[in-house]
């Protein structure tokens, strides 16, 4: 049985069905055999932190979760290096692992690639993008932050999330390579310093305007994974927020009336590329529930 230790439990809904799949399995479309798993993919571990709220939802649903090492990390690649790779490799993965849903739990890939991926897969897919809504929604000081990946925050799709749901708030924006590299190497065993965690978070508070953040939006998914040490680095009072339980929510929408497997199983973990971290990432979820890892 997988357990991992989700940090966070706030977000709202933000993935959508693929539009125009009727053909997803359910009480009245298709039969999916219980073995069937759910895909979760990201660049690295970050998507662990959308797993964990969904598995509280499916207990015993089979996980495959992929991560595309050899591409890690996503937030410092170009547009189109991602808008050319996710959907060439989410499509070799549906065609080995036959998923009844794919999750991209990656914030970078889904603001750029979601759409192409939806075109090209006949499968449901969910995406991950910026809790900004839910965020806007609990701010008093109507001041929010969103720390993501440089590729996350200057993307257009954010500036739609803001104008839509928080057109009457100060919003800061940040991208942070080293919390994605403190996350990762986290997992792997290495503690993170609170004093390296408190310098990333200094790019949103540090702003002009900043010191009225009261809420930060999590706009990366590895980012939760650290949000013990986030919540100790900030000024007290500070709320965060990301989309794990919202998509969880979303993922036992979708799947509602399907069968499953009788008991837990242990979930499938595959790199793109085998390295020494990612031996030692296994490691630690070899113990969270995780078999031996595999590779594309």
């Amino acid at each position: 049985m997988i357990s991992i230790t989700a940090m966070n439990r706030h977000g709202a809904r933000l993935g959508e069905a693929c539009p125009g799949i009727a053909a997803v399995a359910g009480p009245a479309g298709i039969m999916i055999d219980p073995a069937a798993p759910l895909l979760f993919f990201d660049s690295g571990v970050g998507g662990l932190s959308v797993v964990a709220p969904t598995l509280a939802l499916i207990p015993a649903a089979p996980i495959v979760y992929v991560a595309d090492s050899a591409a890690f990390p996503y937030g410092t690649k170009s547009e189109g290096e991602i808008a050319a790779r996710v959907p060439a490799l989410l499509g070799r993965l549906a065609e080995r692992f036959r998923p009844r849903l794919i999750v991209i739990a990656c914030n970078t890939a889904s603001t750029i690639a979601l759409g192409s991926v939806r075109a090209a897969l006949d499968v449901p897919i969910v995406g991950t993008v910026p809790a900004i809504k839910p965020a806007a929604a609990m701010s008093r000081t109507r001041a929010i932050g969103v720390l993501g990946t440089a590729a996350t925050v200057r993307q257009p799709y954010v500036d739609d999330l803001v104008a839509r749901f928080a057109g009457d708030c100060a919003v800061y924006r940040y991208g942070s390579a080293a919390l994605v590299e403190l996350a990762e190497a986290a997992l792997a065993g290495e503690a993170p310093s609170l004093d390296a965690v408190a310098a990333e978070l200094a790019g949103l508070f540090g702003q002009p305007g900043g010191e009225r953040i009261d809420t930060i939006v999590n706009a990366c998914t590895h980012f939760p994974l650290l949000e013990a040490d986030m919540i100790a680095a900030a000024p007290p009072g500070v709320a965060f927020v990301d989309g794990g339980p919202g998509i969880a929510r979303r993922v036992a929408a979708l799947t509602q009336g399907q069968d499953w497997p009788d008991a837990a199983v242990p979930g499938r973990l595959v790199f793109t590329r085998l390295g020494e971290r990612e031996r030692a990432i296994a490691a630690t979820l070899s113990r969270r529930g995780f078999g031996v890892p595999e590779t594309l």
